[in-house]
């Protein structure tokens, strides 16, 4: 009887134990790179460092993030801790001061120069050397990490430049901000991985010298960034007929009175916003 009791408690003990022994857990699926975080390896999803009030910038807190139109293709964007970044800087087009970290493209002479001035610490090319060789680029300047994606373009003589244009990702303040650059095709889903998930991008609205209407709107319905600003169109009749497609999709279009915009992560729009800053016309 004694036994029986011992054999059945042991029974018991047995069976509560994990019947873990020869069983291998179960793989966890991996989200999707762009479903993982903000943007991908994103340094402003690291704790902010500390920066002294002094040494701020036009005032901006640390979840802040400066951006102003110069025109055409070319904006400064400023961090808490004073980074200035100039996009698609060039001969032509010339941001106010003298930025830490100049981007270019290839397609035309407004969106590059060979003579960037030597006080700029960081020139990021977005083509490479050859087009088996497209420009990669990943620099962390204090609170300030820029990388790119490669692109295509049409060349000159009417084919392709590979890898010719970048899209440009400025991580700052716990924010993702794009700039397209001259794009000419819709995303493949590589790139748009690659990309990940988008707070503010800067589209070319062209119409045509860039991607079509249709073709753009396609592109900001993938990024699905809730803030979007205009750059590159010619004349307000380009302007107004993207704005025009985009309202279509029920975008919400604000026509601001100044060239500069202050944003945070706290104060992105609820719904997709178009936002048309004032820039000097080119």
């Amino acid at each position: 009887m004694v036994l029986g009791r011992r054999l059945l408690a042991a029974f018991a003990v047995l069976m509560a134990l994990p019947a873990t022994a020869g069983v291998q857990p179960a793989p966890r699926q991996q989200p999707k790179p762009e479903m993982m975080e903000n943007c991908p390896g994103m340094v402003a999803g690291q704790p902010p460092r500390a920066i002294p009030a002094a040494l701020r910038l036009a005032a901006l807190a640390g979840d802040q993030a400066r951006i102003s139109y110069a025109g055409h293709s070319t904006f400064t964007i400023e961090s808490p801790g004073g980074v200035r970044i100039a996009t698609d800087y060039n001969d032509y087009v010339k941001p106010r001061g003298l930025p830490d970290i100049a981007t270019m493209n290839h397609a035309h002479s407004s969106h590059y120069t060979d003579s960037p001035e030597p006080g700029i610490k960081h020139v990021l090319r977005g083509w490479g050397p050859s087009p088996d060789q497209p420009a990669r680029h990943d620099v962390q300047v204090r609170d300030v990490r820029v990388r790119n994606v490669p692109t295509n373009i049409r060349s000159w003589g009417g084919g392709t430049e590979r890898h010719g244009n970048s899209i440009f990702i400025y991580e700052m303040a716990n924010l993702c901000i794009a700039h397209l650059g001259h794009l000419h095709h819709t995303l493949t889903q590589q790139q748009l991985n690659e990309i990940g998930r988008i707070d503010v991008v800067m589209v070319p609205v062209d119409g045509g010298v860039t991607l079509d209407f249709e073709g753009m709107a396609e592109v900001l319905a993938a990024l699905k960034a809730p803030l979007m600003i205009p750059m590159h169109y010619f004349s307000t009749y380009s302007l107004r007929r993207f704005l025009d497609v985009l309202g279509e999709k029920s975008y919400e279009v604000e026509m601001s009175e100044t060239s500069s915009v202050v944003v945070s992560k706290t104060t992105l729009p609820a719904k997709p916003k178009v936002l048309v800053l004032p820039g000097r016309a080119f």
